[in-house]
C-alpha cells in the first residue's frame, strides 16, 4: 500500500525543511485520507476519522458520532418535511439546538446499548472498512482533496509552530538579513522561511536600507496573519537601546546595571539613566566599557544616532541635573509636587544645556518626566509669587541634605551594634 522507505524519507525531509514536529505531519496525513475517503465512500454529514501507523504502514478509517439527547438537538426531519419543496423550518428565537443526523448523531438510550457508562457528549466510533485493502485507490478528486487538505494543514501546522516561538521572543533583540525593500516597507529574513517586516513609523529618520545587509532588529509584535505569522520589528523602540546594551554589556544583562529611563529621538540622540545594584560597578563605565568598546559597539548598530549615559538618582532634583549632561548644572530648583523645575547654568553652557534645536532639554525632559526650565544666570529663576518658597528646593540644599544622609550612613555602619 505505502512504500514505508519512501514515506520515512518524505516525513523526515518535511520535518527538517519546515521545522513541523512529525506528529503533526502525520495528523495532516490522516485528516487528507479521511477526506479522501469522504469524497469516494463517505455518506452525507458522516465525520470519518483515519489513523495512519507509519512504522508498519496500517490504515485504518472510522466513522464518528456523538452522544446528544434532546437538549443538544431537535428531532429528525420526517419524510413528509423532507419531500415537501415548499416546507420551511422555523427556528424559535433563544434556541441553539442542531438538527439531529443520523450520521453524525446518536442519542443517548441507544449509545448505552453500545456502551453502558456513555454520557452525553461522547463520542462512538465505529470501524470502517478500507477500500485500499481491496485494492481499490482514491480517485482523481479525493486524490486532489487529499492533497489540498495535506498542504492546509502543513501550513496551519508551520503557522502554530512559528507564533508560539516568536511569541515568547517579544520584547528582544534579533538579528536578520534585509531580503527586500518594498512600498517603504523593509523585510528582514530571520530565519529560513520566516520574514519580519520594520514599517516606514519604525525606522529611524535617514537611515538606508541594502538588500543583503545584517541588521539588527526589536521584535515589537507577533499575530496571526491571512498568509502566515505577522513579525512587526522596529529600530525606534525605545527598548531596542536597552537590548543592544544587555548584547554587549554582561553587567546590564545579569541587571547589576539597571538602566533605569530612556529618552530617544531615533536617528538623532538618546539619554540613558543607569545604575548599579553593587556599589564597587560603575554604572556608567560598565556601559561605555574599556576605551569606550561597548559604547561604540552600541552604536555602531544605530548609525548617526548619539547616546549620552547619565547616573540615575532617587533624588529627583539631582535626578533633573545631571540629566543635562553634558552640560553642568550650577543651580536648581523645583517643586516637587508639579514636577517642575527651573535650571541655571553658566553663560557659556546654555546652549550647550538646551541643545541645538532644545534636543538636549527636550530629551531630558522626556528621561525624567518633569518640565525644565534653563537659565544662563540666577537672575532668570523667579517662581510665581503664589508659590510657596518651601515647595522648592535648591541644589545646595540637596547636596548638604545628600552629605548628611552620607555621615549618617557611615555612622550607622561602623557602631551599628549600639542600634537596636
Amino acid at each position: 500500500m505505502f512504500d514505508l522507505k519512501v514515506l520515512q524519507s518524505t516525513l523526515e525531509q518535511i520535518e527538517q525543511e519546515k521545522n513541523i514536529p512529525r506528529e503533526k505531519i502525520l495528523e495532516a496525513i490522516e485528516h487528507a485520507l479521511a477526506a479522501a475517503y469522504k469524497k469516494d465512500y463517505g455518506a452525507k454529514g458522516q465525520i470519518i476519522r483515519s489513523h495512519f501507523n507509519p512504522e508498519t504502514g496500517a490504515l485504518e478509517f472510522f466513522q464518528v458520532k456523538t452522544v446528544v439527547d434532546e437538549s443538544l438537538v431537535k428531532p429528525e426531519l420526517t419524510e413528509e418535511e423532507l419531500e415537501d419543496p415548499n416546507f420551511i423550518e422555523e427556528n424559535e428565537e433563544g434556541d441553539e439546538r442542531v438538527r439531529f443526523n443520523r450520521e453524525h448523531h446518536m442519542y443517548l438510550p441507544e449509545a448505552q446499548h453500545i456502551r453502558t457508562n456513555v454520557k452525553v457528549g461522547d463520542e462512538i466510533i465505529f470501524p470502517l472498512d478500507n477500500p485500499l485493502e481491496e485494492n481499490e485507490e482514491f480517485g482523481r478528486v479525493a486524490a486532489l482533496t487529499a492533497k489540498q487538505v495535506i498542504l492546509q494543514k502543513l501550513r496551519e501546522a508551520e503557522k502554530d509552530i512559528k507564533l508560539s516561538r516568536y511569541e515568547k521572543m517579544v520584547g528582544t533583540l534579533l538579528s536578520g538579513t534585509i531580503q527586500r525593500v518594498v512600498g517603504g516597507k523593509v523585510f528582514v529574513e530571520l530565519a529560513p522561511r520566516t520574514l519580519g517586516v520594520i514599517e516606514k513609523k519604525d525606522q529611524p529618520r535617514g537611515e538606508w536600507y541594502k538588500v543583503g545587509d545584517t541588521l539588527k532588529v526589536y521584535l515589537l509584535a507577533v499575530e496571526p496573519g491571512l498568509r502566515g505569522v505577522r513579525i512587526s520589528l522596529s529600530r525606534t523602540h525605545p527598548e531596542f537601546i536597552r537590548e543592544l546594551f544587555k548584547a554587549e554589556s554582561p553587567e546590564v544583562a545579569t541587571g547589576v546595571v539597571e538602566i533605569k529611563s530612556i529618552a530617544r529621538e531615533p536617528g538623532s540622540r538618546s539619554k540613558i539613566a543607569v545604575m548599579s545594584h553593587d556599589p564597587d560597578v560603575d554604572p556608567i563605565g560598565a556601559c561605555v566599557g574599556q576605551r569606550g568598546s561597548r559604547i561604540n559597539a552600541v552604536t555602531s548598530n544605530l548609525g548617526e544616532e548619539k547616546i549620552d549615559i547619565i547616573s540615575w538618582s532617587a533624588d529627583p532634583l539631582l535626578y533633573v541635573a545631571n540629566s543635562l549632561a553634558p552640560a553642568q548644572v550650577l543651580d536648581i530648583e523645583g517643586n516637587l509636587d508639579e514636577q517642575k523645575a527651573k535650571v541655571v547654568v553658566a553663560e557659556d553652557q546654555l546652549s550647550l544645556a538646551i541643545g541645538k534645536e532644545g534636543q538636549n532639554a527636550r530629551l531630558a525632559a522626556k528621561l525624567t518626566g518633569w518640565r525644565i526650565d534653563i537659565s544662563g544666570s540666577n537672575e532668570g529663576i523667579n517662581f510665581d509669587d503664589d508659590e510657596s518658597s518651601d515647595d522648592f528646593v535648591s541644589l545646595d540644599d540637596l547636596e548638604e541634605v545628600l552629605e548628611n544622609e552620607q555621615e549618617e550612613n557611615t555612622d550607622n555602619t561602623s557602631h551599628g551594634e549600639d542600634f537596636e
